[in-house]
């Protein structure tokens, strides 16, 4: 297991903060203190996927639980109907991301906003995110909105524009509590369910089936 780069500038004043509390003999405060950075090191923990998912499938980008599930048209994604899967990360979550699919990065769109409770319906249009879009070697357009939550202060992306990802690469982190939408073109059948838990990079939330063109 790795960790992201991100969890240092929290862990290491925690990591030396045990140090000077053992040092002065305040052993119980000294517990306490490591106790944090261990929970600040599992929030930031990379765990090992498999991503070799049968081809055709769209792999959730975080680690959570599905809140939502619906239809809808988003111009800044792209033309057409999307499934929209809203998927809810907790504290004790993953809270890396990784691309749903492989593609090109045609969108890596940062928008400053509040910071509501990422279970809050509202939380996907008011609050801080970004936005990648990643379009597939098939032409399709996949949408990831990392969206910051209550307790969440940075929304961290690694994509650049014009920046080619492989199916299940890290993309980016949120720190602490918070929501990520991911959409997918309605041509895709959807097996994800409401209430589901997800692991980033792992679950399927959907597939693209052959179909036969005769009748």
């Amino acid at each position: 297991m790795s960790f992201a780069k991100e969890c240092w500038p929290f862990v290491l004043p925690a990591a030396g903060l045990v140090v000077v509390l053992a040092i002065f003999g305040k052993q119980g405060w000294a517990l306490v203190a490591l106790l944090l950075a261990c929970s600040l090191l599992l929030f930031f923990r990379i765990p090992q996927r498999d991503v070799r998912a049968a081809e055709g499938a769209v792999l959730s980008p975080a680690n959570g639980k599905i809140l939502k599930i619906e239809r809808v048209e988003d111009p800044q994604i792209g033309p057409g109907t999307f499934h929209h899967v809203v998927i809810f990360l907790s504290v004790f979550n993953v809270h890396v991301q990784r691309a749903p699919v492989e593609g090109v990065v045609v969108t890596s769109q940062y928008t400053a906003g509040k910071k509501l409770a990422a279970f809050n319906p509202k939380a996907g249009e008011v609050n801080e995110q970004h936005l990648i879009v990643l379009q597939h070697p098939t032409g399709d357009l996949f949408g990831v909105r990392q969206i910051a939550g209550l307790l969440a202060r940075r929304v961290v992306t690694y994509l650049s524009t014009g920046q080619e990802v492989s199916r299940g690469e890290l993309i980016g982190v949120i720190k602490f509590g918070s929501r990520v939408d991911v959409l997918i073109p309605v041509r895709y059948d959807l097996e994800a369910k409401v209430g589901q838990k997800v692991h980033e990079g792992e679950s399927v939330l959907a597939r693209l089936e052959e179909r036969s063109d005769e009748s």
